[in-house]
């Protein structure tokens, strides 16, 4: 049997590993490549500020619309994803994503970097503080 962290023998269907789990704020892993873990997300309403010192944090918007609110050495501002779009925070950037109307996402991120950074707000009950969970 695969492991959650490494490459799987099959091909995954996103549409029916999304439809595998409800929780929202809550990553599986769907594959790896190299040392990145490869997950997926349902997502609605707001995450909360953070940042991951280390890393870039990838986003490809599968269903519906990301927003990232982002502070920047410029200021704030905001990056609207629709479905298909790509963003990289890059490392270091405070980051805050949220869907108001929710979204799926697909995200790369070293193995073991956890969904809330490594500085961050306080972790709301609605936000699983994770480093993936496995693909059922």
């Amino acid at each position: 049997m695969t492991s959650e962290r490494t490459p799987r023998s099959e091909p995954v269907s996103l549409s029916t590993a999304l439809a595998s789990f409800t929780d929202l704020w809550s990553p599986r892993i769907v594959t790896a490549v190299n040392d990145y873990d490869v997950r997926i997300a349902k997502v609605e309403g707001e995450h909360l500020w953070h940042v991951h010192d280390h890393t870039d944090e990838f986003f490809l918007v599968v269903e519906g619309e990301l927003h990232i609110a982002l502070r920047e050495t410029d200021g704030e501002r905001t990056v609207t994803l629709p479905r298909g779009s790509v963003f990289t925070v890059p490392r270091g950037t405070e980051h805050k994503p949220y869907a108001p109307a929710g979204a799926a996402i697909l995200m790369f991120e070293p193995t073991g970097t956890l969904t809330v950074g490594d500085h961050h707000d306080e972790v709301p009950d609605h936000v699983d503080a994770t480093t993936g969970h496995a693909l059922s």
